[in-house]
């Protein structure tokens, strides 16, 4: 074994070894969308004494923490994020009700003497002086605090078992003298006098303001530093009291901008409909190329088993969440890893078939290095699209980019490096070398013979091809100016939640339970078997809660299994950052293939992908399906898997094109297209096998996104071939090779000087090119 193919044997096994030890070792950790549980996404407001800069955000980060873990949540998750944002996730909590409220809380303590009692039209009199109303709603002239939040030592909740007075909040203060003095100055006071009591205030509102006991001397004080706040609480009440306390303040007040809830069951209903799409799908897809690609294909099968262990070792290891999303992401990477395989395979065909004397050896590597250029540029596109949505995405759509990065480099490592170590290995066997038949690569397929022999010249005239396009485009695209786009609550802010009714409810009725409920603006849809999804306005939670009443009443009761809040102003900024995406993609390409490729090639991609993006929009716009982050994942890849056939088709043109420079680029397009049809076919179906199954099995939270992706591949492979090609040779036509300025023929026929060729003339140019070939 030569020292190249010794180092790739080395490297794979090094690679998967490591890969085994991560799986068995490290768990993937699931996103809530998968485990259940609620994500608040929390955003620091400044205020006149405060900035909420990136410091004010960590010491608020603090305070949280505290908070959370006084919760009893199972492994939370609390990370900052930007500059003023905290993202704090909370498996298992179904009811984000009470999470909300205990982390959103300022939780700004203060303890003060009472001066006396005031009417409804008083005004304080002095500096430092507050008017509120006291427990049972009397009003009440308070002092300058005397003690604060930051005196406070600790907290904790009680339950009085000996008198039966219930739940109370014992406070301790650092420095039992204030509290000492404080009481004491109230102690002066007679029995019953307002001025005996001492209020402790809790965010503006007075949660406690008892009395100082008649046993306690006037200026001695209560000694100790510590108090009792009673108030008849429930044991939560006054756990979170004592939480609240001992947490202590928040250094800026902070606001709810997302918050996602996802019921258990819908997530395991998520893993378990992925898994059989991805089980099925990639079942099918193996199946399909051992069918085409025989021994070749069965080891291609065992490279995407690796693949499949490498990228959920790659998740594990750095740590990666694994979202709804994302797992769908690592499903259609198999697809894309099956094309790297593809593209080798049918290269490898057309070098079998074009020696005089030849070995599926010789031919097996040739394939691997004629393919090389297309697989790493189709791969590096699908790259760019991923990093952007890991960079301006966020919550699900952010785990599918991590997820689609790792498995398009997992499958660059499977189809050039584990694949190739096994085909070699095969291939340099005797009795593989003997039946040459077996390893798939001695034909060059039926779809290549059919072209070979009706050899038709697709690109004679490429304006009409460009003329479908438009038309295509127009009807599509009229479908945005008509119907509108159906924004989701991700873009335009508001509220989403879904429900699993006990008996079907039709959404009619429903849309009346909440117009009387109180929110007649409520979009009401159906979503699947007893399952309602309500869309408003922005709701607090308290309104949530009245929604849920009025579905849960005429549905024999409401089961929540998805709830997504989103403030408008995280809405308009998500909406902005996903134009962003999309120009960024577009002009990542466009530079990205300039470089690679001529100016032509990469304006007629990037002008391609354009028209992809409007005719799937346009699409999507006619059928009414809501424009989401998911469907902004879908498009980001779409425009991937696009860029994939136009780099496959160019950097065919680019090599027959550098052979022959008096060819026509029309010539030299028609014969690339036509050599890599039987791959873009073989791909594709792989492909579609992959994204049926998500369709028909991912379940309803995968369905658009199978949808887009599937209209997606249909529209991408069409355009690559039949957009990309003839605005190519458009271009070239009149604006030259960007070289030397020469300006070619168009036609079927023409030659570099212009003379048009008979058809006699071409097809003897073909058979000498063919009698080389061979």
């Amino acid at each position: 074994m030569k020292s190249p193919a010794r180092f790739r044997a080395l490297f794979a096994l090094l690679v998967i070894a490591v890969s085994v030890y991560i799986a068995v070792t490290v768990p993937v950790r699931l996103g809530l969308d998968l485990r259940g549980g609620t994500q608040i996404v929390l955003e620091t407001r400044s205020t006149p004494t405060a900035e909420a800069d990136g410091e004010a955000t960590d010491r608020t980060l603090e305070v949280l923490r505290g908070r959370v873990d006084a919760l009893g949540v199972a492994e939370p998750t609390i990370v900052r994020s930007g500059e003023n944002r905290i993202i704090v996730e909370l498996p298992g909590v179904q009811d984000p009700r009470k999470a909300a409220d205990v982390l959103g809380r300022t939780a700004q303590l203060s303890v003060h003497p009472v001066l006396g009692t005031a009417t409804e039209t008083d005004e304080p009199k002095e500096k430092g002086e507050r008017i509120l109303a006291d427990e049972a709603g009397e009003r009440l002239r308070l002092d300058a605090a005397r003690l604060t939040g930051d005196d406070v030592k600790g907290a904790d909740a009680q339950f009085d078992q000996q008198s039966g007075a219930g739940w109370h909040v014992t406070v301790e203060f650092e420095d039992g003298k204030g509290w000492a003095q404080l009481t004491g100055e109230a102690a002066c006071h007679p029995a019953g006098d307002p001025q005996r009591r001492v209020a402790i205030v809790l965010d503006g509102k007075i949660i406690s303001s008892p009395q100082v006991d008649p046993s306690v001397s006037c200026n001695v004080g209560i000694t100790g530093g510590s108090t009792q706040i009673t108030g008849s609480f429930t044991s939560d009440e006054a756990r979170e009291l004592a939480l609240l306390v001992e947490g202590g303040a928040l250094p800026v007040p902070v606001e709810t901008v997302e918050q996602r809830t996802v019921g258990p069951t819908l997530g395991a209903e998520a893993i378990e409909s992925s898994a059989w799409a991805a089980v099925i799908g990639t079942a099918l897809t193996a199946i399909f190329i051992i069918v085409v690609y025989r021994l070749m294909g069965f080891l291609a099968t065992l490279a995407l088993a690796c693949y499949g262990l490498i990228s959920y070792a790659a998740l594990a290891g750095l740590g990666a969440t694994l979202t709804l999303p994302g797992l769908a992401g690592f499903v259609l990477a198999i697809g894309m890893a099956v094309d790297a395989n593809v593209l080798v395979f049918e290269r490898a065909r057309e070098e079998y078939g074009n020696r005089n004397r030849p070995s599926s050896r010789s031919a097996l590597t040739a394939g691997f290095k004629g393919a090389f250029s297309a697989i790493a540029d189709s791969n590096v596109t699908t790259l760019i699209a991923a990093a952007l949505l890991f960079l301006l995405a966020s919550g699900p759509v952010k785990g599918f980019g991590v997820t689609l990065g790792i498995g398009v480099l997992a499958s660059m490592i499977s189809a050039l490096v584990i694949t190739r170590v096994l085909a070699e290995f095969a291939v340099a066997r005797r009795w593989v070398h003997r039946r040459p038949h077996i390893t798939g690569l001695a034909s060059i397929g039926r779809v290549r013979e059919y072209l070979t022999r009706r050899d038709p010249q697709l690109m004679r005239r490429p304006r009409r091809w460009l003329a479908v396009s438009a038309l295509v485009l127009v009807v599509t695209g009229a479908g945005i100016a008509v119907r509108g786009l159906n924004f989701g609550v991700e873009f335009t802010g508001g509220r989403l939640i879904e429900y699993s009714t006990g008996t079907s409810v039709d959404p009619d009725r429903a849309r009346a339970a909440l117009a009387d409920a109180g929110f007649p603006q409520a979009v009401v849809q159906s979503s699947g078997d007893n399952r309602l999804t309500v869309r408003t306005e922005e709701l607090s939670n308290a309104e949530a809660v009245e929604v849920a009443d009025a579905i849960s009443g005429i549905g024999d009761g409401a089961e929540k299994v998805r709830d997504e809040l989103i403030g408008p102003s995280l809405g308009e900024e998500l909406r902005r950052n996903a134009l962003i995406a999309l120009g960024l993609a577009l002009g990542a390409q466009l530079l990205y293939l300039a470089v690679r490729f001529r100016w032509m090639f990469g304006t007629a991609a990037v002008a391609t992908l354009a028209h992809d993006v409007v005719i799937l929009t346009g699409i999507f716009a006619w059928l009414g399906k809501p424009i989401d982050g998911v469907f902004l994942a879908a498009l980001l890849t779409v425009i991937g898997y696009s860029v994939n056939d136009s780099v496959v088709v160019f950097d065919r043109v680019r090599e027959l094109w550098a052979k022959d420079r008096k060819a026509p680029l029309s010539r030299s397009t028609n014969r690339a297209i036509l050599q890599t049809v039987p791959r873009t076919v073989n791909t594709g179906i792989g492909v579609l096998f992959i994204l049926a199954a998500l369709a028909v099995l991912g379940g309803d939270s995968l369905t658009d996104f199978a949808l887009a992706l599937l209209i997606g591949m249909l529209v991408g492979t069409y355009s690559s071939v039949l957009t990309a090609s003839p605005l190519a040779i458009e271009l070239e036509a009149y604006g030259g090779d960007g070289g030397g300025g020469r300006k070619r023929g168009r036609g079927r026929g023409r030659d570099g000087s212009g003379r048009a060729k008979s058809g006699a003339e071409e097809r003897s140019g073909r058979a000498r090119a063919t009698s080389r070939g061979k």
